[in-house]
């Protein structure tokens, strides 16, 4: 029995020997200085820089040109990397490729008219492309297109420059002086031939769109990048983007702060931009 309890005793010390230096060891670790806090911080900050500025960036839809695709109110990232041109040390890391058929893409108005202003349209034709409208429908490359995400709720047929596009004179007061210039010398018979380097976009709100019908191609250099999904989707009225004055802003503000649950479009929350 003595040589028992001894035993356990024995046991019960070195447990108690190790627990103590367990302790001691976490006591003694040096705790992180303010100085190495701050480094910490530093790269996170950095990090995230990096990406806002170089990887996405965050962009939302001022007007109706997209419906339904895309809304007024909807807040977007935008992926900057995938149209970027490559270079021989990212190339093989990052996922490069070519703007499409069909792509949305953001990019800089090629209007001087409207230089820094962003805008979001869908891809229609690329280089080498034949485009033309015939009563409101889309061919491309003598083929015409199937074109389900379409709002057709404010056609007007009896719009003939946008619906017949490009074989209507241009007589448009929406059309940039530029365009109307430049456009004759891209007709091929009846087909606007999209050149190299630039594209040709349109919006899926077809009637109400504003695209390169009416202030032509997009060049290459003007692409942002391509919407990935929808962060937060808020109602908004049509015309707030035109309300660019401290007060008016301020006011809508208050208005997003008070609405924010009952205004936000939580259905639209992570949708994918198709």
């Amino acid at each position: 029995m003595p040589d028992f309890f001894n035993q356990e005793i024995g046991r019960a010390d070195i447990l108690a020997k190790k627990d103590n230096k367990a302790k001691n060891e976490v006591e003694e670790k040096p705790r992180e200085t303010t100085v190495e806090f701050l480094a910490s911080l530093a790269a996170v900050l950095v990090t995230g820089l990096f990406i806002i500025t170089f990887v996405v960036q965050a962009f939302e839809i001022p007007s109706s040109s997209m419906e339904n695709t895309l809304l007024i109110g909807d807040h977007v990232f935008v992926n900057r990397i995938q149209f970027a041109p490559k270079t021989s040390w990212t190339g093989p890391l990052l996922p490069y490729r070519e703007v499409r058929r069909g792509d949305i893409i953001v990019f800089l108005h090629p209007d001087a008219a409207y230089t820094g202003t962003y805008v979001v349209k869908r891809i229609m034709g690329v280089p080498g492309d034949h485009i033309h409208l015939r009563n409101g429908e889309v061919y491309r490359n003598g083929e015409k297109l199937n074109e389900p995400y379409i709002l057709h709720d404010r056609d007007d047929l009896s719009d003939s420059y946008r619906n017949n596009f490009p074989a209507v004179p241009p007589q448009d007061p929406n059309i940039s002086p530029r365009w109307e210039a430049e456009l004759p010398s891209h007709i091929q018979g009846d087909d606007l031939v999209v050149p190299p380097g630039r594209y040709f976009a349109m919006g899926d709100h077809r009637g109400v769109s504003l695209d390169s019908r009416y202030w032509g191609f997009i060049p290459q250099e003007n692409v942002i990048g391509r919407p990935m999904f929808i962060y937060w989707s808020f109602d908004t009225p049509g015309d707030q983007y035109t309300k660019t004055g401290m007060g008016d802003r301020l006011g809508f503000l208050a208005h997003v702060v008070l609405h924010f649950f009952d205004e936000t479009r939580w259905g639209r929350t992570l949708k994918v931009v198709r």
